[in-house]
């Protein structure tokens, strides 16, 4: 019956959301060519928040526990560690974390043909990598660092390299993480566990489940340079992640 009742709300919501992109992406325009950066991010907050509400046309509600708020500031770079189950993880991570200004490390095909997203992944400060292509994604990447770095800007990856289509967590890789602490290494490293982010897609991408509580979890960060051993960090990381996914 649930999954039965999703089909004509799922329609209703697929409307809001498309309408959400094509309205933001003529302002997205006019913030950046006319205004510069600042307008810009400020619309792409915005859309987060909006994105997320229309959400609530599905029954979704987005809780966010980060006892750490204290120890994350804006006077050095983050590295949010995270693991990844869906396309609703990205715009709380953006509108929780905006004063740090979030940027991604996107799929190349995402830079093109999506309304908003598209535009903002490419003049926002993500970057988009080619995941064929090992040479190119891991230079896109080093210089994806020194931006963060020298802008004291908030990068996401997701190590898992790919969405959990279940929930369950999947082994992190080393290579894209390592090369951000060589790039950013003044970071605040901040582990941030998902949940239940999975469950909108639990049926595809149509209908999408209802009634999802997607909790975000932040855990204490963690200062780079207090670190000797960062490969042994990255299990540790991976550890905290995934022990808090239920």
């Amino acid at each position: 019956m649930a999954k039965l009742l999703s089909y004509p709300i799922s329609a209703i919501y697929y409307l809001v959301f498309g309408l959400t992109l094509v309205i933001f992406h003529p302002i997205q325009w006019i913030a950046l060519r006319v205004f510069g950066y600042k307008a810009h991010k400020v619309t792409v907050d915005w859309l987060q928040f909006w994105l997320m509400a229309g959400t609530g046309i599905l029954g979704t509600r987005y809780s966010f526990k980060n006892p750490h708020k204290s120890k994350i500031g804006t006077d050095r770079p983050l590295i949010l560690v995270c693991n990844h189950q869906s396309l609703y993880d990205i715009p709380p991570l953006i509108w929780h974390f905006r004063k740090n200004h979030v940027k991604f490390i996107s799929k190349k095909s995402l830079g093109k043909g999506i309304p908003s997203v598209s535009f903002n992944l490419r003049h926002g400060g993500s970057v988009l990598i080619d995941r064929k292509n090992a040479a190119q994604a891991v230079a896109a990447i080093a210089n994806f660092g020194e931006y963060i770095e020298s802008n004291k800007r908030a990068a996401v990856i997701f190590p898992e390299g790919t969405r959990s289509r279940t929930g369950q967590p999947k082994p992190f890789q080393s290579k894209g993480l390592l090369t951000l602490f060589e790039k950013i290494p003044s970071a605040l490293i901040v582990p941030v566990s998902i949940n239940n982010s999975w469950k909108l897609w639990r049926y595809g991408s149509f209908p999408l489940g209802l009634g999802t509580h997607v909790r975000f979890t932040v855990h204490d960060p963690i200062l780079l340079e207090s670190v000797e051993d960062r490969s042994a960090l990255i299990g540790q990381l991976e550890k905290t992640v995934h022990d808090a996914i239920k």
